[in-house]
């Protein structure tokens, strides 16, 4: 297994399977050209994207700059493979290299194949938050 950072579209297209859907190559564009947004692809010995990790880096004026990680997700053939384990550690080490104070992920509570993975990966529990979000459906296009 090899892990690369993805910095082409077609990189990102052809790890589309991995993604809840479809890549756009417009947003995906708009991903590359994005200060502090990143992807770290696993791939196989032949060549296949098995898996891959998302972050962002978030910078505020008291606190200095964290990592993310955004979105973690290993084929299913791939799985209990220690891949995700190391896509996260992957993505810790590039934020420690980019002077990140810390990095963090919110965790359905009730998922423990990702919980396992990120305890596995040193993360600590931080225990439980609520995530609320605000949907703004096909607006989010239209800001392109």
């Amino acid at each position: 297994m090899e892990i690369r950072r993805a910095t082409t579209v077609a990189e990102i297209v052809a790890a589309q399977h991995l993604y809840d859907g479809p890549a756009r190559p417009e947003w995906t564009e708009r991903f590359l050209a994005a200060p502090g947004h990143l992807m770290l692809v696993a791939y196989t010995d032949d060549g296949v994207p098995a898996g891959m990790v998302s972050g962002v880096e978030m910078l505020h004026p008291d606190k200095g700059t964290e990592m993310c990680l955004y979105e973690l997700s290993v084929d299913e053939r791939y799985r209990r493979r220690g891949i995700g384990r190391a896509l996260t550690e992957a993505l810790a080490a590039v934020a420690r290299e980019r002077g990140c104070y810390d990095m963090w992920v919110g965790v359905d509570t009730d998922n423990g194949p990702a919980l396992a993975t990120y305890r596995s990966a040193g993360a600590d529990d931080d225990g439980e938050f609520a995530m609320l979000t605000w949907g703004f459906g096909d607006e989010a296009e239209k800001a392109d």
